[in-house]
């Protein structure tokens, strides 16, 4: 980008105007200007814990702020602990964030385009499928992005999601609800009420105790088998991506044994849309 440098150092005086003395974003943004200007990566990871609330929201600000959305650089930052509310927040394009941990409510809110991978720590003991590693409400309102969570999310995931990209191993109740668009892929059980007032996007949903219709909002949901090539094309390509970033079991089960396995999930669309996202 032209003259980013001296944007960078005019930014401080504009972008600044207050105290942030302590706030983890300083630090992101820090090593983000020694990353365009020298070409030294962040170091990390990060610690991280339920005080620092809305971590990377600030960054992603500021890089739109600059002028560099994405970045000339794809940026990445790991974090280990348990992020307070609002982890990842508005995260834009070119903005990768790994999380060795959990996050509470609100993981991803407004996510805009970047990278949210959260991930137990190594040698935890901790089962994906049976345990929380995100709270309520993540991914509320996400327009773009993907996220990759190797657990149970809490309930309310992905409400008004309108176009990004998730798999998760498992939800509460009311997930997608009032979603447009994206795709969400659960592997493992849901809560009831799934769907309810969804208009668009696709869920796949590994339906292992064949319960996912009664769970389902009411009737202007459409429950099938996979049924193209292109919906098969997709799922792989989400699960493949899921297992690569947190090093999922299941995801790497599934796709092993993927002519056995594809036939128990089942693909949930609003009846009147005609169209894949």
């Amino acid at each position: 980008i032209p003259d980013l440098p001296s944007r960078i150092g005019r930014s401080h005086r504009a972008f600044r105007p207050f105290s942030l003395e302590g706030c983890l974003d300083t630090a992101l943004v820090a090593a983000a200007e020694v990353w365009f200007e020298k070409g030294t990566p962040p170091e990390g990871p990060f610690p991280v814990n339920n005080t620092n609330r809305s971590v990377g929201a600030m960054l992603s600000g500021y890089l739109e702020f600059l002028g560099c959305v994405p970045p000339p650089r794809p940026l990445s930052f790991s974090f280990h602990g348990v992020a307070g509310q609002s982890f990842g927040a508005f995260c834009a394009s070119g903005v990768t964030l790994v999380l060795r941990g959990a996050a509470n409510d609100y993981l991803g809110k407004g996510l805009s385009g970047g990278t949210l991978v959260v991930a137990p720590p190594e040698k935890s003991g901790f089962e994906p499928g049976r345990s929380a590693i995100v709270g309520n409400t993540a991914l509320y309102g996400a327009t773009s992005g993907e996220a990759f969570l190797l657990g149970r999310s809490g309930e309310r995931f992905a409400v008004r999601n309108s176009g990004a990209r998730a798999v998760v191993e498992g939800t509460g109740n009311h997930c997608c609800e009032y979603m447009t668009g994206g795709v969400v892929v659960v592997l493992g059980a849901t809560g009831r009420n799934f769907g309810a007032g969804m208009s668009g996007g696709i869920a796949f949903v590994l339906d292992e105790d064949e319960m996912l219709e009664r769970r389902c909002a009411d009737e202007d949901l459409q429950v099938s088998p996979l049924e193209t090539s292109e919906e098969d094309a997709l799922l792989r390509e989400l699960l493949d991506a899921h297992q690569r970033h947190t090093g999922s079991p299941r995801a790497g089960i599934l796709l092993e044994n993927w002519e056995t396995e594809r036939h128990m999930f089942r693909k949930v669309v609003p009846r009147k849309r005609t169209t894949m996202p």
